[in-house]
């Protein structure tokens, strides 16, 4: 099938055989003929054939990744440069991507040598000029120099309906100004890609080295909550793709956080002398990575050691006590999802952003459910009984998102105080 989804059409079958929709693309004029007509400049290939046509921006090139959607109305940046999307294709279900510009505060990313992130983006409305007061750069030149290809132009919410109704799917996306593009070597692209299932993403978004964590990072920060000049705990945080926010909510709770890459030993963890052990966010299949880092965790866990763990530290805890875990249909993606807090009866509107989950039904005997999602009933946290851990699937730092969650950092310290004592 190769087809445009146009906008505001209400029949998806019905935009197969529809007409070039009317849009800023360049014309191909045959003079000769008398005819002209839009050239489509970006496509998106399904895995299954579908071809889906729009006008292109950002980098010009090609992307072979899984297609999944987003329904944050905030935050675009944050999740761009969020390395959990890495070898993803978000497509935004709110239509007003890129008004906001881009600046330096809004990035999540700390391995900056990397630049790894997702692939590219699919918009309804083609960007604008920026109107904001934080705005240092224009979206469009931004993802150029970030090698992040744009598609708009399509009903995001027809391809959201399909995601829903089939799954997250591999596809290629391609930006050519001129319009051509080999459509039959996109299709078997796009079909010979393995997916994100039985893949470990974590080396290119992980740290190189271990690092002590500033308030400033990388890039200038955000403004910190003063935590009285004490950094009473010292953390070591295992980096798995690590969005810069978490690490400025620990030391805002008063942690000296050192950063260390996913392949750390555990003697080596352990000689920094930790109050507390973090486990970060990050893409991939956690059944990959988990192949060297369950190892590493089961060791810490030994030694009792205090330990909290966020989405891909989530699943990897899980696994180290004997859980398994499964590939989502259409994942978790967005800022709007309740979650229960079993231990409080509270539901929090919480951030989320994976495409695997806990398989509740597979935990020990010692670990305990403490949140659970109320769209689809999926596990969303653990703590164990026998150790000072626990974890969460959500992202309480949010970043895009409601704060509902921050308390989890506060609950995390009064963990490490409890050991201490």
């Amino acid at each position: 099938m190769d087809f445009w989804i146009e906008p505001f059409k209400p029949d998806f079958k019905a935009r197969m055989t529809q007409d070039l929709p009317s849009s800023p693309l360049p014309l191909r004029t045959d003079e000769a003929k008398g005819w002209s007509k839009p050239v489509a400049t970006a496509v998106l290939v399904l895995a299954d054939g579908t071809v889906l046509r729009g006008s292109g921006f950002g980098a010009i090139g090609e992307a072979v990744a899984e297609v999944c959607f987003n329904t944050a109305m905030t935050g675009y940046q944050e999740i761009l440069t969020d390395p959990s999307y890495a070898e993803q294709i978000v497509t935004f279900t709110f239509p007003h991507i890129g008004n906001v510009g881009t600046n330096e505060d809004d990035f999540e990313t700390t391995n900056f040598e990397a630049q790894a992130s997702v692939r590219g983006l699919i918009v309804l409305a083609p960007i604008t000029n920026p109107s904001n007061h934080r705005s240092t750069s224009h979206f469009d030149a931004w993802l150029k120099s970030r090698s992040i290809i744009g598609l708009s132009g399509i009903d995001t919410r027809a391809l959201t309906t399909l995601i829903r109704e089939k799954g997250m799917p591999n596809a290629v996306i391609a930006h050519h100004p001129d319009g051509i593009f080999d459509i039959e070597a996109l299709k078997a692209k796009a079909a010979a890609w393995h997916g994100i299932d039985g893949m470990d993403l974590v080396p290119p978004v992980t740290s190189s080295k271990p690092h002590e964590w500033t308030a400033t990072g990388i890039l200038p920060a955000r403004a910190l909550q003063p935590n009285n000049g004490e950094n009473r705990h010292r953390v070591v945080a295992i980096d798995y793709g690590v969005k810069r926010s978490i690490l400025q909510l620990l030391t805002e709770a008063g942690c000296a956080v050192t950063v260390v890459p996913a392949t750390a030993s555990a003697q080596e963890i352990a000689a920094l002398e930790p109050d507390g052990i973090f486990l970060s966010n990050g893409p991939g299949d956690p059944a990959e990575t988990a192949k060297y880092a369950v190892p590493i965790i089961q060791d810490l866990l030994e030694r009792k050691i205090p330990t909290f763990g966020i989405c891909l530290g989530h699943q990897i805890l899980a696994l180290a006590i004997g859980a398994k875990t499964h590939k989502m249909r259409q994942g978790h993606h967005g800022a709007n999802h309740p979650v229960l807090d079993k231990t409080t009866g509270k539901v929090e509107i919480v951030s989320m952003n994976h495409g695997f989950a806990v398989d509740i039904e597979t935990l020990p005997p010692q670990a305990v459910e403490t949140h659970l999602s109320l769209f689809d009933g999926t596990n969303c946290g653990i703590a164990l009984t026998d150790r000072p851990a626990f974890s969460v699937q959500h992202h309480p730092e949010a970043s895009p998102g409601p704060r509902d969650s921050h308390y989890l950092f506060q609950r995390f310290v009064t963990l490490m105080e409890q050991a201490k004592a």
